[in-house]
Parts: structure tokens; sequence; C-alpha cells
């Protein structure tokens, strides 16, 4: 949201400068994201007109002026706009005016005739927007008044970060409510007096829906349709972010900043019969502002005549209904709508509009009639007009109740750490505009109808916190002893993170809602949870997998000539069940891409392989303790490489992981260059470590054997030290995997294994019959099991 510094001044005016203005609305929870000059600084710039416009002598698209200045003698000016013409009002730079730029204005020359200043240009004063030749001033602009003062250029714009639970705030008056209470100040509101009906003449509005339990009608007729809006109105409507368009639209667009009430004016010659609020009916269609046209959905509130729907309640108008260049008569809605009947409608629609944005947030219920009536005071002052009768229809019974909330002070105490006296909570909570009824324990306080952000204690005691000022609130230590408490041996997911980023990884952080063609290329047939109120198509389904973001994230980086890529990721997955119900897991997952070590002179250009992410997996599995209960197996994924790819298994035969290079058509739907490896991993089993034990280390010397098996090539090492392992009894210390050979000397089908044993004993040396005996078991078990042979 964006205002004029100088249009809140006019309704509370401290002694604070723009800056202090702006960190005081920070600091109550307005937070201010900039501070802005309307223009940059220049002087002695005055509105002149123009006298006479003579051609040049010397020159033919210079012009020889005349401009009165409303002091003096008039100037002789030398200008080369084409707009330049007599009985033009101007901004006219005198001598030694100083100009943006660092350009100053003295006596000059312009082809043998001399100039005594400047006719300005819009851009040549830093003002927006440019402009086409000279910048043309309203005919009754006075000659001679300061520029600055004329158009009121020495005022600032605030950019503020609304948060949705203060729609109260979307507005100059309520802004105005928030800066009065902080500064102990009365807010000079304009006076709105309700307008004389002229005519008994009234509109029939009829409520179907309980969305909207009050709206307000009032018809205009014989307005000019010719009417200009106000200089002074245009010029705080485009501080405020808002395009004039035309009078009556400029009006319903000014009380919406002004008041924060958004109002709707229809044409009268195109309402057929009288209002109706109702929802929408199945496949009815509307035509809107924007030149949109949508089918409307039967859960959607509309304003209709008696023969179809003008409006989306709401959210913008009808374009068949709009008020136009030829519109004499009008028909002037204002009207609440419940929050919850507009929330995400708009979204739902591909709109956003400044109606449903304060509408979503809850607009006062008690504001209508009075915005109405400023709308008519302005309208009928700047376009006249025969106002009509204002007629209200009114759902009592479905208007909110804001209901009294029991606040204690021992409560106030305990929550923001010091007493405060009952005379300043009553005095901060009655400047917010709420009604205290002592009752003995403390206050029963009814909040009024702008704040729809009030519920609960908490609520108020926030409200306490953030006027007293939360830079002001008292620090002490805690008075509780504080236990610390005993340490799991299980792995913290900041020690997983620690690891990764020590093997070059960089952590990410992605949606957990993704392009579902994404998600259908990594996790076909996977059924999918689609989001109610997707913020874009782009990002309309739940991950089943984090590998959507973190490979969005490799085609960013390589996009940008980034193309080794280390990136993990913690967070979880979604799974729909067959019963309805949702399983949220929590997962780790990685993506390596192109060279294994960074580029340097003393490093390698060898590629990522396989086998390099399988290192840093299973480095995962060894800092918690989990390598000697899972397994690697070959596995398939449709996203990964049929000969890349395993899976990851533990003792109960459960998949925990899968880790693999990307498949070849999966990387060129991402679009992604290079070798691409990915792994994904269940957070839980990585989170549950054994607890390490003590075993005594042996002083007596081990045996070494070797041994080189010729086997199936299709036979999984991890099979093979498995049954090693079993087969080798109590004196086998430790077996691994050394060589692997496959070519002259080995069979077709078949592969080499070079196996490492250690044996050892705690007590004693072992004897050479003792390890051969262990050796000859686990060649029996191995032939037995796989058929091999010691090479």
């Amino acid at each position: 949201m964006q205002i004029s510094e100088q249009w809140l001044r006019d309704w509370v005016n401290p002694s604070l400068n723009a800056q202090q203005l702006g960190h005081q609305m920070t600091m109550a929870g307005l937070e201010v994201d900039a501070l802005k000059p309307v223009a940059p600084a220049f002087n002695n710039v005055v509105v002149g007109e123009v006298l006479s416009a003579e051609p040049h002598p010397q020159a033919d698209r210079l012009r020889v002026t005349r401009v009165s200045v409303g002091s003096g003698e008039p100037l002789q000016i030398v200008c080369g706009a084409a707009n330049v013409r007599a009985g033009l009002k101007v901004c006219v730079a005198t001598f030694g005016a100083k100009l943006p730029g660092g350009f100053e204005i003295g006596k000059a020359k312009l082809r043998g005739v001399e100039s005594f200043g400047m006719l300005c240009a819009a851009q040549e004063l830093g003002l927006e927007p440019p402009t086409e030749g000279l910048l043309e001033l309203p005919v009754d602009a006075p000659v001679g008044l300061n520029l600055r003062d004329y158009l009121s250029l020495d005022d600032n714009l605030i950019e503020l970060g609304i948060t949705p639970n203060r729609g109260d705030c979307l507005s100059i008056a309520g802004l105005a409510r928030e800066v009065a209470t902080f500064n102990r100040l009365s807010v000079s509101a304009p006076e709105i007096a309700a307008v004389a009906a002229q005519s008994q003449e009234a509109p029939s509005v009829k409520l179907e829906s309980t969305d909207c339990p009050r709206y307000l009608g009032r018809i205009i007729r014989g307005i000019n349709p010719a009417a200009v809006t106000p200089e002074w109105m245009a010029r705080r409507l485009e501080r405020g972010g808002v395009r004039p368009l035309s009078l009556v639209v400029d009006v319903t667009n000014y009380v919406l900043l002004e008041l924060g009430q958004p109002m709707h004016a229809f044409d009268l010659a195109k309402v057929d019969g009288g209002i109706v609020v109702r929802k929408a009916r199945a496949g009815e269609s509307l035509a809107l502002l924007n030149g949109q046209a949508v089918e409307l959905r039967d859960d959607t509130l509309v304003i209709a005549d008696h023969a179809k729907a003008l409006a989306m309640a709401g959210i913008m108008g009808g374009n068949d209904s709009a008020v136009t260049d030829a519109t004499n008569d009008i028909l002037l809605e204002s009207a609440f709508f419940q929050p919850l009947a507009v929330a995400g409608k708009a979204r739902s629609y591909g709109l956003h509009t400044d109606s449903s944005h304060r509408f979503e947030r809850g607009v006062d219920f008690a504001l209508q009639r009075q915005a109405i009536e400023r709308a008519t005071a302005l309208i009928v002052a700047a376009a006249g007009g025969v106002p009509g009768v204002v007629v209200e229809a009114v759902q009592a019974d479905s208007l909110p109740v804001r209901a009294p909330i029991r606040l204690r002070p021992a409560r106030v105490e305990k929550v923001l750490g010091f007493g405060m006296a009952a005379a300043d909570i009553e005095d901060i909570l009655r400047r917010l505009g709420m009604v205290l009824q002592s009752d003995g324990e403390g206050w029963l306080v009814t909040p009024p109808s702008w704040r729809f952000d009030m519920s609960i204690e908490a609520d108020l005691i926030e409200e306490l916190a953030r006027v007293h000022g939360y830079d002001n609130l008292p620090t002490r230590a805690p008075r509780n002893s504080v236990m610390l408490a005993p340490r799991a041996e299980a792995r913290t997911i900041a020690e997983l993170q620690d690891f990764l980023v020590g093997q070059g990884y960089q952590e990410a952080i992605t949606f957990s809602f993704v392009d579902p063609k994404i998600q259908e290329i990594l996790d076909p047939g996977q059924a999918v949870l689609p989001l109610a109120n997707p913020l874009s198509s782009e990002l309309s389904v739940m991950r089943t997998t984090l590998w959507a973001g973190l490979l969005n994230a490799v085609a960013w980086n390589q996009n940008r000539q980034q193309p080794r890529v280390r990136l993990f990721e913690v967070g979880s997955r979604f799974i729909p069940q067959a019963d309805g119900s949702l399983h949220q897991e929590a997962m780790l997952a990685g993506v390596i891409t192109d060279s294994l070590l960074p580029e340097g002179w003393a490093n390698g250009k060898a590629k990522t392989d396989f086998f390099d992410i399988k290192a840093n997996v299973e480095g995962i599995l060894a800092l918690t303790a989990t390598s000697d209960r899972v397994e690697f197996k070959a596995g398939s994924h449709p996203a990964l490489h049929p000969g890349q790819s395993a899976v990851i298994v533990d003792n109960a035969g459960k998949v925990i992981g899968r880790v693999g290079k990307l498949h070849p058509q999966v990387q060129q739907s991402l679009d992604l260059q290079g070798v691409v490896f990915v792994f994904e991993l269940a957070l839980e089993p990585l989170l549950q470590a054994h607890v390490p034990a003590f075993r005594e280390l042996s002083r007596f010397p081990g045996v070494r054997r070797d041994l080189a098996i010729v086997l199936d090539a299709a036979i999984e090492s991890a099979e093979v030290l498995k049954t090693v392992r079993a087969a080798a009894g109590e004196l086998l210390q430790d077996v691994w995997l050394f060589d692997v050979y496959q070519g002259a000397g080995i069979p077709d089908g078949k592969r080499s294994l070079a196996i490492g044993t250690q044996w050892q004993h705690n007590d004693r040396t072992l004897q050479d019959d003792e390890v051969k005996s262990g050796v000859q078991a686990v060649l029996t078990a191995l032939e037995q099991t796989f058929n091999a042979v010691l090479r």
C-alpha cells in the first residue's frame, strides 16, 4: 500500500519528521518498506502564463515567448516545445533556479535571442509521468505561485507492508487512527454530513445471501458526464498508486483510499429493475471491467439486477453496466461482504483487486453509510446531479458480532514480564477505540467494528505491548532454575547438514508445492494432492519427492553458467493415501552435477559418477550408525537410469532411500545439461542412531588373507560380503572388497572380486590351521551359494 505523507498529516500531524514517522509506524507493526520524496529538490520554479509565442527569427523550431510570472515585467524566454502557445499555464524556471541534475538557470542567448528563464517539461523537474513537450498546468493555476506549493511537491510517498491481520489500516483513516494513538493526538477527519435527498427516487434492493448482510444504494440523476476530477483528488489518487480515470470512478477509488470502504457505481440506464445480491447461477457468465469474460461458479456472490449479473461482489464490476463518458444517471453502492465469502474467490478467477484485498481482510461493517454520503458529496460537488434517498438493506443477524474479551492484569504481567498500571491499560485500549467494562478481576473489552483481528486475550495483550512500545519492554533474566536436558545419542538434522556442507554441498530450501508437469516426470503415476488455492499453475500440487525443487534449482543455475552444482534439502514430501488421508514424511535429498572437484590447477577434470554420490550417501549412513543396518541393492525408478541406480533397504526389507543417475529422457525433459546424480533418504531412520559401545582391542597380531573369486557378474558384491561374514565365524574381524576385474582370463558374463579378510583373536595368537579353516569355510559357502570358484 502506498500513501501520501501530506494526506496523512491532514488527518493527524505529529511533531515528527518523515523518517521518525516511518520508524514509529514500523515499530507499531505497520512496516514501512520505502519512504521516498514525490519530487527531487529544485527551486525558483513558479507557475507562469504564456502571453505570446512568436516564431524565432533564426530558427524554425524555436518560439520567442513572453511569459508572466506574477510579478515584474513578463520574461522573454526562448522555447522549442511543440505545445507552447499563448494562454498556456506552464512551469517556469526563473533566473538562478537550480534543477535536478545540478542544472542551473542563467541568462542565455539562443540563436541570437536572449532568454531569461526556461519553460519546463515534467522530466526536467524529475516529475512523473514524463510529458511530450511542456508540462501543461490547469487553466486556473495561480500565476506566480511557487510550483512546489501549487503541486504539493514537498511530500513523501510512504510504502507500507500491511500484514493480513490489519485490514483496518488499508486506508488513510485507519493509519491516522494508529498514528493518533501512538502520539496521543486526536484525528482531524473531514466532516462527512448526510447529503439531503433532492428526490424520493430510490433503488429496490433484495438480499438473498447472508454473505452480504448490509447493502446501501443511492440513485444520482443528471450528473455532468464531462465533469473533470479535481486536481487535488487526482493528485492524491496518483500518490496512492491509483491512476485517475473518470470522475465517478475516481470518487469511489478516493473513498476506498480515504475511508477503506470499497464502492462501485453502475450506469442506472443499464440496470434492469433493481438490485439483487445472490449467488451466481451455474453457467452464468460475466464480462468484467478488465475485459476478461468469466464463467461464474455457483459459490460466487454477485450483484445482479432482475435479469443478469452486474458484478462479482467485492471483487470487480461488470463491463456491461459500467459508467462511461455518456452516463448521466448512476446507482451508487456501498456494501459489507463477509470476509470468508470473498477470501480466495478473486485468486480462483485469476484476479486481485483493491476491493477484494480489503474485503478478504475485513472491512468495517459500520462504515457503509458514511462512505456513501462521502461519495455522494464529492460527486455532486464536482458533477452536480440530483441525489435520491439512500436505501439500506440489512440482515442484522448475519452482521459480525464483537463479543467482549476478558482481560486480566495478572495475565498481562505474566506475558509482558512487568506489571502495567490499570490506568495505562485503560488509556491504551480506549485510544484504540475499544470499550471497557470493569468486572472486578479485570475488564471486559469490546473491540471496535473495524478490528477483525481481536478475538482472544492474547490479542489485547499484544496491543498493549505494541502501543507501550516493544523497545520499551523491560529486560530481565529468567528467575527459574534451568536444568540441562540429557542429550540423546540420536543424531540431529544439524549434524547431517554439517556433514553435507563439509562434502561441498549447499543447502537449498524450495517450495513444497511444485509444477504438476515436473511432478509427473519425476514420479509418474503417483497420486498427488492438488492445492485448492494455488499461487500459480506452476505451483499447484504438493510434491511427492524433493527432487522436483532441487532439479529446478539445478536448471536455474545451469542457465546462469554454473554447471557444477552440489545441493541438498531437508523437507517433507506428501503422499495421498487410499483412505483419503495424507502421509507426510520428512526426507533428505541431494543432487550433484558436472565435475568431481572444483575447477583449479591442482584438480583433475574427472566428472562425477555414480560411486561419488553413493560415497556421500554411505558417509551419511556411517555418520548416523545405520550403515550396518542397511544395504544397497540394484533397483529401478522411472526417474533414474536403469543401469546406474540403487535402492537402500533396511534389515526389515523396507526401502528407506534411492540413489542414482537421472534418466536421460527425464534429463532432456527438464532441460538439464551434463551428468546429474540424485539421492533421497527417509530422515527418520537416519536420526535413530545406535548408542556407541566400547569393544576391547586385541593385543595379539592379526592375519590378513586375500581371496580372488570368479562368479556371475550379476551377483551383487554386498550379498557376497554378507555370505563371507556369516560363514567365517567369530575370528573374522573385518571383510572388504578392494578390486573388481573383468577382461582377459575371465569368461564372458563373469567377473573377479578381490576380497580382503582380517582374522584376529582377543586372547591369543591365531594358529595357521584356524585361519586356514576359516578361509576354507568361506570358500565352501561362496561355492555353494554363488557357484563361485577361487581364481
